[in-house]
């Protein structure tokens, strides 16, 4: 067997190749839309892609089955109970097995992350007694379960998902051997869960010990357990959550945006057009084009971008050189495809037209220290941008708590009035939101530099 996990930092997501050495066929389990890595590692180990498995219709990234169907024939499978996809799958039963020779993928009906939602048993052998491993989705993760919530809107309640998942955990998953290794479809960092480990792979024994919502409990017990604390998700979800449903324009890796003037930039703009800077958070402050957005290509950046970015607006990328085609690929991953251009050379662009840039002020924490020690916090609003679970540990004294993923939705609970700094925990996400804000009219934002993480450096015993 060949077996490959192919892990995304930038959201926390993992996908699978599969493959019998012996026969050359093969499967790939929750693509991403840039599929070329999946093609060359099969091509280069002698395998054809014949099925394309989604364990359910995501909502955190826009998945790449139709482009992996489109370049290798190969058949998109969803859990039978998938509803409403315009395209044409295989809808796989409640045990039914996929062979792909002495390899076979027996499919599991999981539901409680969403209704369809199913699990791809994984055996070497067909005749072993212990699977080789489990590929899990989103409805068990190392540490945690998947979150019920995220389909409130369409038309089945949290609790309703989570009495699914409660039924998935105890009488499929934990009805596998120990030894079955454990493959998750996120890990920490995703907005699918709560409690999800930086490790990506585990065994059914090691979960039934240390995960949660794994140990003895009932029904309303676990309910309650797994609904409760769960994050505010990225506003895009709903976005991609109806997007991997339907057939849609399929992502080219090769496409890279047009070179625009500065002329073309700014008429682009006039038409509504969002300005995207992807450069590092340091050399935005020290200047940026007036009313661009910051979201830095070495962090969450996808994730992020969706976070403050609606999906119907068109694109316009600032930033390094040579940077613009990875900055378009990882937008195409939410299914953010409205990219129109990149200025060209941006830097040179900018010490060249002075006059459409703008800096941004960047607080020190011993800056803030002195200003609250002055007592000058009546004066101004600390806008704190972790999510709830983070804030809840400690925070900068007088810091409201407005987590990124509902900035766009709570800005005027920000008075526009008062000069306001934003912090997060090391500096990356409170600069999105610093130039979310000044982007919408807010005419004196700062962003903490280092975060809170910094403040506690200055202030320990703020913890």
């Amino acid at each position: 067997m060949i077996f490959t996990q192919y892990y995304l930092d930038c959201l926390s997501q993992a996908s699978y190749l599969i493959g019998d050495e012996t026969t050359g066929r093969a499967a790939v389990v929750d693509p991403r839309r840039d599929i070329d890595e999946y093609v060359r590692d099969a091509a280069a180990a002698g395998l054809t892609i014949e099925y394309v498995i989604e364990t359910h219709f995501h909502a955190d990234f826009l998945s790449g089955h139709l482009e992996l169907a489109r370049a290798t024939g190969a058949t998109i499978v969803y859990g039978a109970a998938a509803q409403g996809a315009t395209f044409e799958f295989h809808p796989a039963q409640d045990g039914e097995r996929l062979v792909l020779g002495d390899v076979v993928l027996e499919i599991l009906a999981t539901p409680g992350h969403t209704p369809e939602s199913i699990s791809v048993v994984v055996w070497e052998h067909a005749d072993d007694e212990v699977p080789y491993g489990v590929l899990t989705g989103d409805t068990l993760f190392i540490g945690d379960v998947g979150r019920p919530d995220l389909l409130a809107s369409f038309g089945v309640t949290a609790d309703e998902l989570a009495g699914m998942l409660y039924t998935s955990v105890q009488d499929k998953l934990l009805g596998l051997p120990d030894a079955t290794r454990v493959f998750p479809g996120h890990g920490a960092g995703s907005a699918c869960g709560k409690n999800l480990s930086t490790e990506t792979q585990s065994t059914m024994g090691e979960q039934r010990r240390t995960n949660y919502a794994l140990r003895p409990m009932g029904r309303d017990q676990f309910v309650a357990a797994v609904t409760e604390g769960q994050s505010t998700p990225p506003s895009y979800f709903p976005y991609d959550a109806v997007l991997n449903r339907q057939t849609h324009d399929l992502h080219d890796e090769s496409v890279t945006p047009p070179a625009l003037t500065w002329d073309e930039l700014l008429a682009a703009q006039q038409r509504g057009a969002v300005l995207l800077d992807t450069r590092e958070a340091q050399q935005f402050a020290n200047g940026h084009v007036r009313g661009s957005v910051n979201v830095g290509l070495d962090g969450r950046f996808s994730e992020y971008t969706g976070a403050v970015l609606a999906h119907d607006v068109d694109i316009v990328l600032i930033c390094e050189a040579g940077a613009e085609t990875q900055a378009r690929t990882r937008l195409a991953r939410i299914g953010y495809d409205r990219v129109v251009g990149h200025l060209a050379e941006a830097e040179a662009a900018m010490f060249t037209h002075p006059e459409g840039v703008t800096r941004s002020s960047r607080l020190t924490a011993a800056e803030l220290a002195r200003r609250l020690e002055a007592g000058e916090d009546a004066g101004f609003t600390i806008v704190d941008v972790r999510g709830p679970g983070e804030f809840a540990t400690g925070a900068v004294p007088g810091s409201i708590s407005v987590p990124l993923a509902e900035l766009t939705r709570r800005v005027d609970e920000i008075d526009r009035a008062r000069p306001v700094v934003v912090n997060c925990a090391g500096g990356y996400r409170s600069m999105i939101a610093a130039s979310y804000l000044e982007a919408n009219g807010f005419g004196d934002v700062s962003d903490l530099i280092g975060g809170y993480t910094a403040w506690l450096g200055l202030v320990p015993s703020a913890s």
